[in-house]
């Protein structure tokens, strides 16, 4: 029995060496053939002070000349720059990008009692402080807002309330009715279920009730099936876990603060309640800048038949509707090429010429 202590504290040593060597805190910058950094490119971790609170955020482009996107993320509580480092390198091209992370999120950790002071209101509000840092950071009258999930729910309602800053606004899986989207997707999971014969996973389903309010199963049969983050992506841990835990940009206290965060703010059930039981054309029935929604075929994390009937209902003076068939919860990272030629060729110019539904 000795033994295995001494071997348990070496192996959690050399797990704690492994995991600050994949931890050197700062993004890749942008380098030329000569490994050399590229001029007027950016790609840093930054820390702001929003409506009193600090918050972090990651800014990349390979030119700070170019339009200006604020990305706003899914969850609650789950940034998505792991991903976006990945995935995004296209966009990056085209767009200075700032991945900011919310309050509570990530960079933007709140310990102890501080997380109460998180809600949809206050999350809007940060939409919109942070929107107006990068305008005056960037010197651009107006940027480009792209939400996803979670964030679409926050994006919209601040395109609505101030559209004099935004050219356009994009929602990538466009929460509409979350209730009945959570419907859905659990009668199409028992279908499936049913039909590839997987009696364990039924009765485990059964168990709940048809909104699966247990989390950690729901997020293990929608990856199980494919409908979850993304089409191909079967594993949380394989797919998030892992990779958050080797994205460099962070420090080993980052990278755990963002497990604590999203813990944090999905035990607050008032956030998920307030997504879940609005009816969006109630909330945001116009908005006065462009518009434009991007949704994957296989997602039933976020409905993209509920999204489009939103969209349908939804009035603008430019709207376009693109369907991603290859793609389930992420469009924006499962097929980035299309999702800037969408950027390029519609969103830069004010058309839907490419839009499936205009």
């Amino acid at each position: 029995m000795t033994g295995i202590f001494y071997v348990i504290p070496a192996g959690l040593l050399i797990l704690t060496l492994i995991l600050l060597s994949m931890s050197p805190e700062k993004p890749q910058p942008f380098l030329d053939a000569n490994k050399k950094g590229i001029a007027g490119s950016i790609s840093e971790k930054t820390f702001v002070e929003i409506n009193g609170v600090r918050q972090g955020m990651f800014i990349r482009g390979k030119s700070t000349n170019n339009p200006v996107v604020l990305f706003v993320h899914g969850g609650p509580g789950m940034p998505e720059y792991f991903l976006a480092e990945k995935y995004m390198a296209k966009f990056e091209e085209e767009f200075t990008v700032c991945y900011w992370e919310q309050r509570g999120s990530g960079l933007s950790y709140l310990s102890g009692n501080a997380c109460e002071s998180v809600t949809t209101e206050q999350l809007i509000a940060d939409v919109i402080t942070v929107t107006n840092h990068l305008r005056e950071r960037f010197g651009q009258e107006k940027i480009y807002l792209m939400a996803h999930s979670w964030g679409t729910f926050l994006g919209i309602q601040a395109a609505e309330r101030a559209p004099e800053l935004y050219h356009a606004y994009i929602g990538v899986a466009q929460v509409s009715q979350q209730q009945e989207s959570e419907k859905m997707a659990y009668q199409y999971m028992l279908s499936q279920y049913k039909a590839n014969g997987n009696h364990a996973k039924l009765r485990k389903m059964k168990d709940y009730s048809e909104y699966l309010e247990n989390l950690p199963l729901r997020d293990e049969v929608m990856h199980d099936l494919g409908i979850g983050t993304m089409h191909d992506m079967r594993s949380v841990f394989t797919g998030i876990f892992l990779p958050v835990m080797q994205c460099r940009a962070y420090t080993l206290a980052e990278k755990i603060n963002i497990w604590r965060g999203k813990a944090a703010l999905n035990s607050m059930t008032d956030l998920r309640r307030q997504m879940n039981e609005t009816d969006m054309i109630c909330v945001v029935p116009k908005l006065e800048t462009p518009v434009y929604f991007f949704s994957g075929a296989y997602d039933y994390t976020v409905s993209y038949i509920l999204a489009e009937s939103y969209f349908k209902q939804l009035q603008a003076p430019v709207k376009g509707f693109y369907l991603f068939r290859e793609s389930a919860h992420s469009p924006i990272f499962e097929e980035p090429e299309k999702a800037v030629r969408i950027m390029l060729e519609d969103v830069l110019i004010g058309k839907s010429s490419l839009g499936d539904i205009k």
